[in-house]
This record gives structure tokens, sequence and C-alpha cells, in this order.
């Protein structure tokens, strides 16, 4: 791959225009004192500013402000997307957090679906009417997806779905699945497969949690026995669903390139404050580890660059630098959990959280268990155990950027005893 120039951080100047739009937007909508330094709601003035900012933002028009306008966005550009992102972390105003609908089943749907899907389920997508959840991970099938082995054969009018699904994140909430099933077993793996949109509240759909040690539950098992969903919920076509999913997956990289470090960046400040309060802010050790873990962040910001200039380039080395940049955050992740565990010391293994009774800054809304009330910082350190697991291992990116941007050979796949 070539090395490509960052993007040059001075944008055009219609974006600047309507960077300032989005900026005068959200100082008229949200609550009086937001900006002002110190400003805190009640619990009361929390509940009621979420319970009407959806609303907002549906009024505006920033609710998939991305999306072309026949189907209710604003038709955005990707450098106006960046920007909206930019001004509403800026602000530090919440977006609407509904991740699998937006961002990955609703454009897949914009661009491979019939035009009677979009009409049955954009609306519903855009006004927050049906929740998703992303059925692709098999207990035999994560980072070698191509040979789940989920069955769904045409019955008359209907797909008969049979098989099992892992890792299903909130499950338990979805109206929907959008799922990757074996439709022609005979074709080679990557041919055979099928996207079906399938309805999750049904006879033959077994949803069961799998609890992590910290008490929360966003990962599930999924089982299907002879469940169904119409024969024209297939986005994209028969036995054409490999391309239709890898669309999905690169939908998770774009508006977001800029803001997507944000996150690390303020659970790096809320480790400096930890570490000045147990008055290890001397140790020039610890000062040493967290300025390396500072420029991880740093180093996250730079890649989020590249990608986005990749996009507005059209150069399609989305698939590699999504690799790179997976593999480099995860495994930075843990290890900044690890070190944040590290410098609260014996104080690290006490239970010192909530008990999960309301969500904090760097945990969003994950919730832990009353009888194991886990700080923001041990939730953080136990989540990060899996993110060098879900949406691909770190090993198999490893292997993506050996074989496609290194020339290396494929690895030798194992032979039968």
């Amino acid at each position: 791959m070539a090395i490509m120039p960052y993007m040059d951080l001075t944008y055009p100047q219609e974006s600047e225009a309507f960077r300032a739009e989005v900026r005068t937007w959200l100082e008229a909508n949200l609550p009086k004192g937001w900006f002002e330094p110190g400003f805190k709601m009640s619990t009361e003035e929390r509940a009621a500013f979420n319970a009407g900012w959806t609303a907002k933002l549906f009024e505006g028009g920033w609710i998939c402000a991305g999306w072309p306008q026949e189907y209710g966005g604003k038709g955005l550009s990707l450098i106006e997307q960046v920007v909206l992102n930019e001004e509403f972390a800026r602000a530090e105003a919440p977006m609407r957090a509904d991740f699998f609908g937006d961002t990955l089943v609703g454009p897949t749907i914009l661009q491979w679906g019939t035009e009677e899907q979009k009409q049955e389920f954009i609306p519903g997508i855009l006004g927050g009417k049906i929740s998703w959840c992303q059925g692709f991970s098999e207990p035999n099938s994560g980072s070698d997806l191509a040979s789940l082995k989920t069955t769904a054969v045409l019955d008359g009018d209907e797909w008969v779905i049979n098989g099992q699904k892992v890792w299903t994140t909130l499950a338990q909430h979805a109206d929907y699945v959008f799922l990757m099933v074996r439709t022609d077993p005979t074709a080679p793996q990557h041919a055979g497969i099928s996207y079906l949109l399938v309805p999750m509240h049904q006879p033959g759909v077994e949803v069961r949690p799998i609890i992590q040690v910290d008490g929360s539950a966003e990962f599930n098992e999924v089982f299907f026995t002879d469940a169904r969903c119409p024969k024209n919920n297939v986005v994209g076509g028969v036995n054409n669903g490999w391309k239709v999913a890898m669309t999905t997956l690169g939908f998770e990289r774009g508006a977001s390139s800029t803001t997507g470090y944000r996150r690390f960046l303020k659970e790096w400040e809320h480790i400096v404050k930890e570490t000045k309060r147990v008055k290890k802010n001397e140790d020039k050790m610890v000062r040493d580890d967290l300025v390396k873990a500072w420029q991880s962040v740093k180093i996250m910001q730079i890649n989020g660059y590249r990608s986005l200039t990749d996009g507005l380039q059209g150069t399609h080395n989305s698939a590699l630098l999504g690799a790179c940049n997976k593999m480099f955050w995860s495994e930075m992740h843990r290890s900044t959990m690890n070190l944040a565990v590290d410098i609260l010391g014996m104080e690290g293994q006490i239970l010192t959280g909530n008990g999960g009774s309301e969500g904090g800054a760097l945990t969003g809304v994950r919730r832990g268990r009353e009888d194991y009330p886990v700080s923001e910082l041990q939730a953080g350190f136990f989540f990060s155990r899996s993110e060098t697991i879900w949406g691909g291992t770190a090993e198999i990116q490893r292997n993506i950027i050996g074989e496609r941007a290194l020339g290396l050979p494929k690895e030798p796949k194992p032979q039968n005893a």
C-alpha cells in the first residue's frame, strides 16, 4: 500500500459554514448553562433532558443526517458528517445511540435494498421505532465468518431458519436481527450466504444473555429453531450476502473517524485524575507509562485522519486501514486498562462502584449488578478483554495486514489428521 498523505486539517470553506450552523443549533437547543464550566444537572433534570433530546435531534434533522433527503436525511457529504460529529463531540452533546440501526443496517438497506424494503424499514429506523441487533458470529465462525453454519431454507413465501449465533449485542432488546445465513450449502463458502432481515419476537427465537464478570450482559447467544421471515426480506439478492455484509462492516468507520479517539482520551484523563488521587503522580515509571498511553491516543487520532483521507480520496484502503486501526486501538485499550488497575493497586481489587444504578461518563449505558458494584475503570478493564476479540481478533487483523500490505503468503490451513 502506498503511503497516504495526512489530510490537510484546514477543512473546505463550505464545511466550516456548516460547522457554524451546527454549533448555533447546539447552543440554542442544549440546556441553559450547558457550556459553562462546572455545569451539572440533577437526576430529574437529566431524565427530562434524555426524554426530550431525541425528539429535538429528529426535529433538527440530525438523526441519520447523511442519508438521502428522499429517505429522511439531509444528504450530508462525508466531510459534513465528520463536522457534525466533531461539533457534537466538542459540545459533549449526545447523538442518538442506535448504532445498529443508524450506522449499520440502515445504510446497508439504502445501498442494497429494494424500494419495498426501504419503504418498510427505513422510516422505522429513522423514527427509532425498530431496534436491531447483528447476527453474524457463531460459536465456530467468528473471525472466519464465511464458515458460518446457520441455514435458511425457502418454504413457500418464507425462509425457515435454524442455527445459533453468539456475542449478539443487545439481542434481548432487539425487534429485528440482520442475519447472515447459508442458503446454498453446495456453493463455495463465500458464495452460498444470504443477508436476511428477521423479526426477533416470534416462536423459534431464543435469546440467552451471556453475563460478564461485572454483571453486565450486552452479549447474547441466539438460537433459531424453525424461525421464519418473509421471502422478500433478503437484502442484495439470494447468495449475495457476503458482499452485502462487507458493506455493512465498512459503515462502522467513516463519519466518526476524527472523533472515535475522544472516548479514550476522556478515559485517559480520568486515569490521570485517579493517579493524582492515589498520590502516584510523582512516580517516574507511572508518569512514563501515562505518557505512552497518551501517545497511543494521539496515534489513534492521526489514524482517524488517515481513514478520512482514504474515504475522501476514494483510494479504497478502508479494509486494510480498518484492520490496522482495530488491532491498534483494541490492544492499546487493553494495555491502558491494565495500567489503570496497576495504578489503583490493592484498591483496584475492591468493588467501589455504585451497583449499576446509573451509567457513567466512560461506560455509557453499561450496567453492572448491585451485588457486584464495579467502578467505571473496573468495568472498562473487564470490557477491554473482549475488544481484541469481537469485530475480528487481533490475530486475524495481523493476517490481513501481512497478506494485503506486506505481501506475505496466506496462513496455511490446518491439515486433516
